[in-house]
């Protein structure tokens, strides 16, 4: 088998999973228990949470536990607005924003806040200046992701930064779940972001379990109200076994990080090099976009019908998002980039992970050679 879905999802990492077990084993109590098994639970979160600190270059305090991206840019963006709400109802996004952050921000709207979405050029980026004279005195909140999901382009969040460093009561968000592993990413107090959203499937931890970052002395309302863990902002039950796991999954991927990146990088521009060759082959991906995911189309030839061939092959990759594609509904990235809709719904997607390896996109190549041969006299 030869998995190209990582932006999907990634396997969990074996020592990860060991690690999962073990805790889920042998640390029974609940971390808000005052009893020994209690605090046993308790020091571990507070463990994994230092750990994901140290990772990151953070405070362990900036560091808030969540069920993954999800809640995270939920929280991100409805908190803020919660909490804001009375200094302004102004809200900036970009038209390529994980479904998360848009329609987060759509149900913002009908609550009654404006909201500027900017657009993209051809690349899938967003134009500094173009932010730059959206910005307003009402303005609360600026969200924009770090890399796109579905073509792999890289927003200029150290340029957007430095605009915002002129609007401090501006809180800045960054979807920087694609990010990590993949492309540099500073936090902590050199850089101007305020929030970011982490999840831990996307770098072989466990699915359910996130992170979120928020910079020390930013406010934003919780959105799960209850017994007051997480410092009173997030409530619930924690997740001991999947922090531990996620804490160590953080820590595998991170290691060596550069070279997994080269890794892919090398993939990638094999895969760029040989389907440039086939004449009706369109890439949407940049080459210097994030280095582990491909978008590109077959004209003529649906995603869904892509996906479903090399299925057969035991090769999986997948239309441009695993989170619209069972809906149906089409790239909002592509069609931001102004992709035509007839070749859009051709695209489909490559996503690596450092698992993968310069033997598997040969074989993928010589699979995809023989559908080209098979479908190119379709129209």
């Amino acid at each position: 088998m030869i998995y190209f879905d990582n932006s999907a999802t990634t396997r969990m990492d074996k020592n990860v999973l060991q690690t999962y077990e073990k805790v889920s084993q042998t640390i029974n109590g609940n971390p808000s228990s005052l009893h020994l098994l209690g605090n046993y639970a308790d020091g571990l979160l507070q463990q994994s949470r230092k750990q994901i600190a140290d990772l990151m270059h953070v405070l362990p305090e900036e560091v808030y536990f969540t069920s993954g991206g999800t809640e995270g840019d939920n929280w991100a963006i409805k908190g803020t607005a919660i909490e804001k709400r009375q200094f302004g109802k102004h809200v900036i996004t970009t038209a390529v924003e994980h479904p998360a952050v848009k329609e987060s921000v759509g149900q913002l709207k009908m609550l009654g806040f404006d909201v500027t979405i900017l657009p993209v050029d051809q690349s899938g980026r967003v134009s500094v200046s173009d932010l730059k004279e959206a910005l307003r005195s009402d303005t609360i909140l600026v969200s924009v992701m770090v890399v796109n999901n579905e073509v792999g382009s890289i927003q200029p969040i150290v340029e957007i930064g430095e605009v915002l460093k002129d609007y401090p009561t501006v809180h800045f968000h960054v979807d920087a779940v694609q990010a990590i592993g993949k492309v540099p990413l500073l936090l902590g107090k050199e850089s101007r972001i305020d929030l970011a959203t982490f999840s831990a499937h996307k770098f072989h931890g466990p699915k359910g379990m996130g992170f979120m970052y928020i910079k020390k002395g930013k406010k934003i309302a919780p959105l799960l109200n209850g017994g007051g863990q997480e410092s009173g902002k997030r409530s619930g039950t924690e997740n001991v076994a999947g922090a531990a796991s996620m804490a160590k999954a953080l820590r595998l991927v991170l290691e060596k990080s550069e070279e997994k990146q080269k890794d892919q990088r090398e993939i990638k521009k094999y895969l760029v090099q040989q389907l440039e060759g086939y004449k009706k082959v369109s890439i949407f991906s940049q080459k210097e976009g994030a280095p582990h995911i491909l978008c590109f189309a077959l004209k003529g030839i649906r995603g869904e019908v892509m996906v479903h061939a090399f299925e057969k092959k035991d090769i999986y990759i997948s239309t441009t998002s695993a989170c619209s594609s069972r809906s149906g509904v089409g790239s909002s990235t592509l069609e931001a980039m102004h992709v035509p809709e007839k070749l859009a719904t051709s695209a489909v997607r490559i996503s690596l992970t450092d698992t993968n390896n310069l033997a598997e996109a040969k074989l993928f190549m010589g699979e995809f050679d023989q559908l080209y041969q098979q479908f190119k006299d379709i129209k």
